[in-house]
């Protein structure tokens, strides 16, 4: 058979996904990355650092990245879904926090026009003062708070993510019309620290990996995390100790590519759950204080829409829609 001939054959095989190759392999020459937030957030740290498991355990050749900030994530959702259509490469980086953005800004896209690959960790916010704050406690923020809503300045991420909804929910707990509260929303995880750093905010809310540093360092005070008891190593009362009857979690996930096969979808998703046994994924997790929480499937599926009407459910109790 002559060379052109031989390559002309070789090419159409592998374009129609011959038996010879598996659907595996050919996903893994270049890993597109979407994540649509701005550098140093929550979804760029997991979108980092499972990008380098993907390498490191062989599921991936190369990853590259494109971060794309906004609107809780759905301007990154937005160029993802109508420019990788039917792409067997491409990931975005998701989670509850775009959930919330969606159900509070209604963008022109829908997360269902994307494909579910697997949720990956679950996290809880922590609130923290500015290390110059004139408030020493979560007492002192909610009795200015029930004083006068709108001095309280909350910063977090993007209207809808877990820090907003947390924030409203607080506020309601206390006698608050959660209207009234003044939350001031960033793009990403790294504006947002800037900004409670800067003290440019009266409380900041996040990931408690994302302030974590800052906390040990004596940067920022935490006040109390969203979890039902205490993390695990973490020195840091949750709300309800202090008689504040909220819990509320984070978690983050990895979607595909609309219009990708069955066959697709299995083989990114068996890539990603090689990826988070890489010795790298499993070292971010304990480091960032990431829960692990994988899963793929109809029970992925699930998952999303039952939280989906439970954080539309929540929002619309704590008075946010």
């Amino acid at each position: 058979m002559r060379r052109d001939t031989f390559l002309k054959s070789m090419a159409a095989f592998v374009a129609a996904g011959g038996s010879g190759f598996p659907l595996s392999a050919l996903a893994a020459a270049n890993v597109k990355m979407m994540i649509p937030a701005n550098p140093g957030g929550g979804w760029d740290t997991t979108g980092r650092a499972l990008g380098k498991a993907l390498t490191e355990s062989g599921a991936a050749s190369t990853v590259t990245y494109d971060n794309k900030g906004g609107a809780a994530g759905a301007l990154g959702l937005a160029q993802f879904v109508n420019g990788s259509k039917g792409d067997g490469n491409a990931l975005m980086v998701m989670g509850a926090v775009m959930l919330g953005g969606i159900i509070t800004g209604k963008p022109p896209v829908s997360l269902s026009q994307a494909t579910p690959i697997a949720r990956l960790t679950s996290e809880y916010n922590v609130f923290v003062l500015p290390a110059n704050s004139p408030f020493k406690s979560m007492a002192e923020v909610i009795a200015q708070l029930k004083k006068d809503p709108g001095s309280v300045k909350w910063g977090g991420g993007s209207r809808g993510s877990t820090e907003h909804i947390a924030a409203a929910m607080i506020a309601r707990e206390v006698g608050v019309d959660p209207a009234k509260i003044n939350y001031v929303a960033f793009r990403g995880g790294g504006e947002a620290t800037a900004a409670v750093l800067g003290g440019n905010v009266t409380v900041g809310g996040s990931g408690y990996s994302e302030f974590a540093e800052y906390i040990n360092t004596g940067k920022m005070k935490a006040l109390a995390v969203t979890s039902e008891t205490r993390l695990k190593g973490v020195n840091v009362p949750t709300l309800k100790e202090q008689g504040i009857n909220v819990v509320i979690g984070n978690w983050r996930g990895v979607y595909g590519a609309p219009g990708i096969s069955a066959e697709q979808r299995k083989a990114l998703t068996d890539m990603v759950l090689k990826a988070v046994k890489a010795k790298s994924w499993i070292e971010a997790s304990e480091k960032n204080n990431w829960t692990p929480a994988v899963l793929t499937g109809a029970a992925f599926d699930k998952f999303v829409d039952d939280d989906f009407a439970s954080l539309r459910a929540t929002m619309v109790k704590s008075g946010m829609i």
